[in-house]
């Protein structure tokens, strides 16, 4: 099995290599939409940190959408990228209960993206977080599918 889940030699279906190029699309179009996660004209104390994070971990599954075309991906890297998910919604997960079962109504929108409703940003964060697992783990299988 090695560091790698498949050989570098191994070259996917036109099928799946369709899927990884659109996957790599979406995930890039992700990533091109935290930009607006700093602008203060937005947000109310954007968190400059957090966007970059989010902004970096969408690049990265992005990125390994089409190097999962012609090589395989470390498996260290893909369980880590799971394990971070993991995290992140357990972190946003209290939003995401709040906003499901809290006082208020449940709303994933606002006037604006302020915190005045911190549990809207969290429930949003969470969903984004299982995005990207779900991303991670379609190329988890990918690469098990090939092995």
């Amino acid at each position: 099995m090695g560091v790698f889940l498949f050989s570098d030699s191994m070259k996917t279906s036109p099928i799946l290599t369709a899927i990884n190029i659109v996957l790599a699309l979406l995930f890039g179009g992700f990533a091109w939409l935290q930009r607006n996660d700093i602008d203060p004209a937005i947000y109310n104390n954007p968190s400059s940190l957090d966007a970059t994070l989010w902004f970096l971990f969408y690049s990265l599954i992005a990125v390994l959408f089409p190097v999962a075309i012609f090589r395989g991906i470390p498996g260290w890297l893909l369980i880590t990228a799971m394990i971070l998910c993991l995290i992140e919604m357990i972190v946003t997960g209290p939003g995401l209960v709040e906003n499901l079962f809290g006082e208020k109504d449940f709303t994933m929108t606002q006037v604006s993206m302020s915190s005045e409703d911190p549990r809207v940003e969290l429930s949003r964060e969470f969903f984004g977080a299982v995005i990207a697992l779900a991303g991670v783990v379609v190329l988890f299988w990918q690469q098990k599918r090939l092995e």
